[in-house]
């Protein structure tokens, strides 16, 4: 019995060595914040929310990090700054807006999809990966998009 556990204790020390350094990634090892931007990241690129079948980087390339481009041609710019620069005010709708807001706005507009509920898991998770976009950017409020 003794030599048993002797055994795992020190398989576990490998593991814990080996994922220490790197050659052995353990998914748990990931914080929730950290899972929560990768999972935004994953529905940024591939989520259609039931619409007409384009996502969000069919508009916002290379997961929102380079300048984009609309169905027509016309050059948008990055996410980059995106959370630095909300809330803005928006001229059209004559309201200010928030993130959440110009999310849920982009789904039903140019995805004509079903938003994520406002607090709900989905728009936690893609506030979060466009936020992370914005880490150590300047608040802007009302700023322009880079």
């Amino acid at each position: 019995m003794f030599m048993k556990h002797k055994w795992r204790a020190s398989l576990t020390f490998v593991v814990g060595l080996l994922s220490v350094a790197g050659a052995l990634p353990i998914a748990s090892m990931a914080s929730p914040l950290d899972q929560a931007v990768q999972n935004g990241k994953q529905l940024l690129m591939t989520a259609t929310f039931a619409g007409n079948g384009r996502h969000c980087t069919s508009c916002h390339k290379a997961g929102g990090t380079t300048m984009g481009e609309l169905p027509n041609g016309k050059a948008i710019p990055s996410l980059t700054n995106a959370a630095a620069i909300f809330p803005r005010y928006n001229k059209k709708r004559g309201a200010v807006l928030t993130l959440q807001n110009q999310v849920h706005n982009c789904v039903l507009g140019a995805l004509h999809g079903t938003p994520p509920a406002y607090g709900s898991k989905e728009m936690v998770e893609l506030i979060s990966y466009l936020t992370s976009l914005s880490e150590g950017k300047a608040i802007n409020m009302g700023g322009k998009p880079q």
